[in-house]
C-alpha cells in the first residue's frame, strides 16, 4: 500500500482539537467526517444554486423540471408522482406547479386515464432550461471533484452510498 500524504490541518481539525481540550472524555472522531460533509454540502448548495441560476432557474424549479426530464417521453407525471420524486408536500407542489405553468416551463393536461386528475408535462422551453442547468451542474461538479482521481471519486461514491443507505 502506498504511503499516505499527510493533509495539512483544516478548520475542522482545529475545531475538534479545541473541543477535545474542553471535553477530553468525548470521542469526537465522527466530526472528522460529518463536519466535513456539512461543509461540502454547504458548498455544493451554493454551486448548485449558481449553476441553476445561470440557466434561469431556482433550485426548486430545477427539482421539479428534472423529475419531469427524467420521466419517459412525453416527460409527464402526475402531481403525486412529482411529490414523491421531490419529497415535498402537496400544497408546496401546487404552488410550484402554478409558478412553473405561468413561466411556460410546464403544462398541465387532463389525465386521459382518469378525468379527475391531471398530468404535468415538460414544455420545450422547460426542457431547454433543465438541460442547460444539468450541463452547467455537471461541469461545475466535475471542476469541484478535480482534486480527486477517478478511483478516489468511485471510492467516495461507494462509501457515501453506504452511509446514505444506512440513514434511510
Amino acid at each position: 500500500m502506498p504511503p499516505t500524504v499527510s493533509e495539512p490541518d483544516d478548520e475542522v481539525d482545529l475545531i475538534i482539537d479545541a473541543w477535545s481540550r474542553r471535553l477530553p472524555g468525548v470521542d469526537l472522531t465522527p466530526l472528522d467526517v460529518m463536519s466535513r460533509l456539512r461543509r461540502v454540502s454547504n458548498r455544493l448548495g451554493r454551486l448548485r444554486a449558481s449553476a441553476f441560476s445561470g440557466a434561469g432557474l431556482a433550485a426548486w424549479e430545477f427539482d421539479v423540471l428534472a423529475a419531469l426530464g427524467r420521466a419517459e417521453p412525453p416527460h409527464e407525471l402526475s402531481p403525486a408522482q412529482l411529490i414523491e420524486a421531490t419529497m415535498i408536500g402537496s400544497a408546496a407542489m401546487t404552488n410550484r406547479l402554478d409558478n412553473l405553468t405561468r413561466r411556460g416551463l410546464i403544462e398541465r393536461r387532463p389525465n386521459p386515464r382518469d378525468g379527475r386528475s391531471v398530468l404535468v408535462r415538460l414544455t420545450a422551453e422547460g426542457a431547454t432550461h433543465v438541460d442547460d442547468a444539468m450541463r452547467r451542474l455537471a461541469e461545475r461538479e466535475a471542476e469541484e471533484l478535480r482534486v480527486l482521481s477517478r478511483e478516489e471519486q468511485a471510492t467516495l461514491a461507494r462509501l457515501l452510498r453506504r452511509l446514505a443507505r444506512e440513514a434511510e
